[in-house]
């Protein structure tokens, strides 16, 4: 081995830390990480493209690799290919479809890749896209739901580390079935509305409303039971 390079290599900003091994090339460096050869020869100044060394530590710029149909994602300490697909519930072959050249075997840390975008199965709730401050805390807190309830909507899903353009499955809040002595009981379904319900029962808007305590009129829940109240021609008794 060569003790002519420094091991301890420091990486410009936008780069990250690589260890040559065995059968390394420049080329197959550039193909692997979707860059190009001058670009990792620029951010390295004084390498010999021709005599790279086992254990020699080298700087590879990071590339933002095409990802139209999902989101970018950053490697870190103990990702596997395998984890990631879990965690984003993607299979491992739609991970290296999506990353030409990656070696899945040898992920780096900081090396950017694709992730597909997969449409999680959401049959009772409905699907968001993460964005830039989103917590499962936060999102319990707007969607009116919990955190493990969200949680168990999205097997996998690691609560510390939501990613930007991620899809989750957010699961409807179901109120809690109302007593109805002077009703029947109704399931909303799919374009409710109070009035369209009321219209429907020939009641009143009010009448449901006050049938309801505490509904939100104007935030139904497919799925949720509410109480009809019977309308009354004479004294109900």
């Amino acid at each position: 081995m060569n003790d002519n390079y420094q091991i301890e290599q420091v990486c410009p900003p936008g780069s990250f830390q690589y260890t040559i091994m065995a059968g390394d090339t420049l080329f197959l460096l550039a193909q692997r990480f979707n860059v190009t050869v001058q670009a990792i020869i620029n951010a390295n100044p004084g390498i010999d493209p021709n005599r790279l060394q086992i254990g020699q530590v080298i700087c590879i710029p990071r590339m933002t690799p095409s990802c139209p149909n999902g989101f970018l994602y950053t490697i870190m300490a103990g990702d596997t290919l395998f984890s990631l697909a879990q965690r984003f519930n993607v299979t491992v072959q739609a991970i290296i479809n999506a990353n030409p050249g990656i070696d899945p075997n040898r992920l780096q840390i900081g090396q950017v890749i694709c992730i597909p975008r997969m449409t999680p199965p959401c049959p009772n709730g409905f699907l968001y896209t993460i964005m830039a401050g989103d917590t499962l805390f936060s999102l319990a807190q707007r969607f009116n739901v919990t955190v493990q309830a969200i949680i168990n909507a999205n097997p996998g899903i690691d609560p510390n580390r939501l990613q930007i353009g991620q899809v989750i499955c957010i699961p409807r809040s179901i109120p809690p079935t109302p007593p109805c002595p002077n009703g029947f009981l109704y399931t909303v379904v799919a374009g409710d509305t109070l009035f369209s319900i009321a219209q429907r029962f020939n009641v009143t808007v009010q009448a449901i409303i006050n049938a309801n305590p505490g509904i939100d009129p104007n935030r139904l829940q497919i799925g949720q039971v509410i109480c009809i109240p019977r309308r009354c021609f004479t004294v109900c008794i």
